[in-house]
């Protein structure tokens, strides 16, 4: 056996016999958990996370409370997790993905995110999906072709996009037999899930659904149709009922910020069995992109100030990706921790940022790393020092439009193309008028670690 099957082996035996320590009783040896956490992590990796879990368990805060909800999970879908996503995706992944970087000079991701198909089924104000029909998809063999790549690379960890991922429900199911070793996460809209898919959760054991919420019943039945708020609200209530993980995706604007950023909002998805919720900024990308709705400085320091609140209070892990890049040392995009395959099969760097030079169907997912625009993120990450700018398009548009120009990447844009001038030159106001909020929010950021 090698040294890195026996390591494996070790470790995986380890996670085991601590999973089944703590279901004896989890409230009790939840603490053997992180110890074996602890013992088995490359140096260096997540020490603050770490740390924070650690002092939650100790003074039961509401992260010790988030931790005990996981136990009410189904036993098998729990246990799954915990090999996949904390042994696979990041201990084992997580070193075998810095090994295959620093051997080819180029980002090697944590996480894939895939378009299976361009269809949707509804017809949500001032999407493209619904319009845009089921003309575009990846195949289940060609899904499945990139997910082996990607293990090779050391990369557990899959999300699904689109469109509407579940219209393909029965091959994204098909993907997880496939490939029990990972973890696959969905972002959709909800309305698909059903007492049969929830069956289908319970025996692959690999799949976890973030629901789309925009807020409360008005605001999400005004863009999505009449009825949709109720059938999300139905959809948790069966992933509740039967044991099963998932969260919320959740898109803040400069029209539903104050209603994402409330403590009802909060307290109701946490009652309905969520167990963390992402938070991203509106993007202005594509033809039919809105500038209104980009949140103005006021209203992103105070996204910044109530999640980060909620973090300290809410037994729900929350991530708001435009304001938290401090955790992961700014942009992700470029393969450095993500990238996007669309349902094309273009390999993009990011799922907000529609340009390419190449297409999975053409090449290896590692010669995708290796693209002049892939490597342009690689040699240009961290794009801004200040971690509260971290996107090369939203506050950083000077850096985008170089890159994007230097590397004669082409727009992927499903709809139609759009020059990275036009697009750049739309975000450039946004840029300027976050910059000195950012710049003073950061410094006192920064000042407050040093005294601490």
């Amino acid at each position: 056996m090698s040294g890195s099957k026996l390591t494996k082996t070790v470790q995986t035996l380890a996670l085991n016999k601590a999973l089944e320590y703590l279901d004896k009783d989890p409230e009790m040896n939840v603490q053997k958990l992180m110890e074996i956490v602890d013992r088995f992590s490359p140096e260096g990796w997540y020490v603050p996370q770490r740390k924070a879990v650690r002092e939650a368990i100790e003074s039961k805060n509401n992260w010790y409370q988030l931790v005990m909800k996981v136990w009410d999970l189904d036993p098998g879908v729990r246990r799954t997790f915990f090999q996949n996503f904390i042994l696979n995706a990041s201990l084992l992944g997580s070193a075998r993905q810095e090994e295959v970087a620093e051997k080819e000079g180029c980002n090697v991701p944590w996480a894939i995110l895939l378009d299976p198909t361009s269809a949707c089924n509804l017809h949500c104000t001032g999407c493209w999906a619904a319009e845009y029909g089921n003309r575009l998809n990846l195949t289940l063999d060609e899904m499945d072709s990139i997910v082996k790549q990607g293990k090779e690379l050391g990369t557990y960890m899959y999300i699904f996009t689109g469109g509407e991922p579940m219209v393909r429900k029965a091959d994204i199911i098909a993907l997880c037999e496939r490939n029990p070793d990972c973890e696959f996460l969905s972002f959709t809209n909800g309305t698909l899930i059903d007492e049969d898919f929830c069956r289908e959760m319970l025996r692959v054991k690999n799949f976890v659904p973030a629901i789309s919420l925009e807020g409360f019943e008005e605001a999400n039945d005004g863009r999505r149709g009449q009825g949709v708020y109720e059938k999300v609200y139905r959809a948790m209530e069966l992933l509740k009922s039967h044991g099963l993980p998932f969260g919320i995706s959740t898109c803040y604007t400069s029209a539903n910020w104050q209603d994402v950023s409330s403590e009802a909002y909060f307290d109701k998805i946490i009652d309905a069995g969520a167990l963390f919720i992402w938070f991203f900024h509106y993007m202005p990308v594509g033809g039919g992109a809105v500038t209104e709705l980009l949140p103005t400085p006021e209203q992103r320091t105070e996204m910044y100030k109530r999640i980060r609140a909620f973090r300290s209070t809410k037994p729900i892990f929350s991530m708001d990706f435009q304001n938290d890049a401090e955790y992961v040392g700014g942009c992700i995009a470029g393969g450095r921790r993500y990238l996007h395959i669309n349902a094309r099969g273009d390999v993009e760097p990011c799922v907000f940022i529609h340009y390419s030079n190449v297409n999975i169907r053409d090449c290896t997912l590692l010669e995708a790393l290796k693209s002049p625009i892939f490597m342009a993120y690689h040699d240009g990450q961290p794009f801004n020092e200040n971690m509260l700018r971290p996107c090369p398009m939203l506050e950083n548009p000077e850096r985008l439009r170089a890159m994007v120009k230097e590397t004669g990447a082409k727009s992927t844009d499903y709809e139609a193309p759009e020059d990275v001038d036009t697009l750049c030159d739309r975000t450039v106001p946004y840029a300027e008028n976050w910059k000195p909020q950012a710049d003073t929010l950061w410094a006192a950021t920064q000042a407050g670690k040093k005294d601490a």
